[in-house]
């Protein structure tokens, strides 16, 4: 499959790779460091499901960091409405 790549950089960057690897313009960039594959995988893990999790807890560690005690004390106070003594809602 064909691919047509218009930015001389990047054109540039693969005839360096190709030049200094012995391979072709086409196949540099695959086998080089940073290339497509790699940022891939960097991206998978920087979006896999335990990513996700420490980014989550970050959020909810900001979010209780920026609320006051009066905050708090509203927030149980509107649960403790919802919910009877069992946890069923009210």
């Amino acid at each position: 499959m064909a691919m047509n790549i218009k930015n001389e950089r990047v054109h540039e960057l693969a005839r360096e790779a190709a030049r200094r690897t012995g391979s072709t313009q086409t196949s540099a960039p695959e086998a080089a460091p940073g290339a497509v594959p790699v940022r891939l995988r960097e991206q998978d893990a920087h979006s896999g499901p335990q990513a996700k999790l420490v980014r989550a807890r970050a959020l909810v560690d900001q979010i209780h960091a920026s609320m006051a005690d009066e905050d708090r004390a509203a927030m149980r106070a509107d649960l403790e409405m919802m919910y009877d003594e069992e946890g069923l809602p009210a």
